[in-house]
């Protein structure tokens, strides 16, 4: 890949991406593989005025070597160093840019009831500080080619310095970089999702009910005056973000305790390096009361224990089949870009800035509210060629939202 194409993309994620403000402090997570990228990355922060950037290197090997060697308890335990990193956050509301670059089969074979201790433990441990951020400061992830997760999506390719080309070439397209016009081309994209947010938030909906012939039959409540929202967020001190790069999802968080049906996933998920495939969730009262696949049974059983809130919804949102990503005919096995494929759902946290007004109530109203509370948060696809989706409004009448997988205004 160019260079100049590299440092316009570096550009994207700092600018339109992360919105960095003068004197702010950045910290970037990126695996130690990326080194090159995450220091164009850092230069561009700079010079949109950040008073320090920070990287957290990560290894995918070395978190294995972690898993297989190191006593369950020692895992969970946060350190005081881990501890120091939380408390600056919750303290000073860093920018924080994630480089996705994780390998699907990272941790494929690891003992998947270690690993789910381990990872409720976290979350748990973790809650309090992020409470604290939540709202205040500006994120973003981004797509990095890693070799390994390259070969993954290329098998074919016939070299390890080829497949991360044409991921590279994949990434640049659909975080609409191409040609080094990113900038311009997501303030477009970004008015184009608003649109649709207007509309749908205009319909005033009760509740939304998904359909695909692969069973998928279930019906969502929603939450009165919740909104539906697609492109940037801002922060409650109102600087305005891209969270994810690429996205093309316009979403709602919905009512607790309002689901209906069962749902089938249209795409494999990684999720921490594990890989789940034909898998299906059966809800009543809102809860996650069955679920089956075919591979990763039991980290999907483990994500459901994760806290009170991680079996039941936290966010519905809609993309259509006819997606530039779905477009490109390839299974990235990374949420980030699958789940900007077509439509999905996520169990655990929802967003309690899409309540009107959020900033003037606390946290806990707004989950008493009907927005799910959740250290988890967990994407899967469910997006189809035939799926529909019509919506109740308040007073009861039928909208069609998706028809045959995409929109149907």
């Amino acid at each position: 890949m160019k260079e100049e194409l590299l440092v316009s993309y570096a550009q994207l994620i700092a600018t339109s991406g992360a919105n960095v403000q003068k004197g702010q402090y950045v910290l970037i997570y990126a695996s130690v593989e990326q080194e090159h990228f995450a220091s164009l990355v850092a230069k561009e922060c700079y010079a949109l005025g950040a008073k320090r950037v920070l990287v957290k290197w990560t290894s995918e090997l070395k978190a294995r070597v972690d898993y297989e060697c190191a006593d369950v308890d020692e895992l969970c335990t946060l350190l005081p160093q881990e501890e120091a990193e939380y408390k600056f956050m919750a303290d000073n509301f860093p920018v924080r840019i994630l480089l996705e670059d994780k390998d699907p089969d990272a941790l494929k074979g690891i003992d998947t009831s270690k690993f789910g201790k381990v990872m409720q433990s976290r979350i748990l441990a973790m809650k309090p500080y992020r409470e604290k951020i939540e709202n205040r400061h500006q994120w973003v992830i981004a797509g990095v080619p890693s070799i390994k997760w390259a070969k993954k999506v290329f098998p074919d390719a016939k070299s390890d310095k080829q497949a991360v080309e044409l991921l590279w070439k994949a990434i640049i397209k659909t975080a609409r970089a191409e040609r080094g016009k990113g900038i311009n081309n997501w303030k477009k994209h970004d008015r184009n999702l608003k649109k649709r947010c207007k509309f749908l938030n205009s319909l005033k909906l009760a509740n939304l009910h998904y359909t695909s012939k692969n069973g998928t039959d279930l019906t969502v409540g929603l939450i009165p005056g919740v909104i539906f929202l697609g492109g940037g967020e801002k922060t409650i001190g109102g600087i305005y973000f891209q969270p994810n790069i690429p996205s093309e999802e316009v979403f709602t968080s919905p009512m607790k305790g309002k689901a209906e049906g069962i749902v089938y996933a249209s795409k494999p998920l990684v999720y921490q390096g594990h890989l789940i495939k034909d898998f299906y969730f059966k809800f009543h009262e809102g809860k996650v009361v069955e679920v089956k696949a075919k591979s990763g049974q039991e980290v999907l059983e483990n994500i459901l224990k994760i806290d009170d809130g991680a079996s039941y919804l936290g966010e519905c949102a809609l993309v259509p089949f006819d997606s530039p990503i779905n477009n490109t005919n390839l299974l990235f096995y990374s949420t980030l870009y699958d789940e900007n494929a077509a439509c999905h759902l996520a169990i655990g946290k929802g967003f309690t800035n899409l309540y009107p007004k959020f900033e003037k109530y606390t946290e806990e109203q707004l989950h008493s509210f009907g927005i799910n509370e959740s250290g988890s948060h967990v994407d899967f696809m469910i997006g189809t060629e035939d799926l529909n989706v019509v919506g109740t409004t308040i007073d009861g009448k039928k909208v069609e939202i998706f028809k045959n997988g995409n929109w149907a205004f």
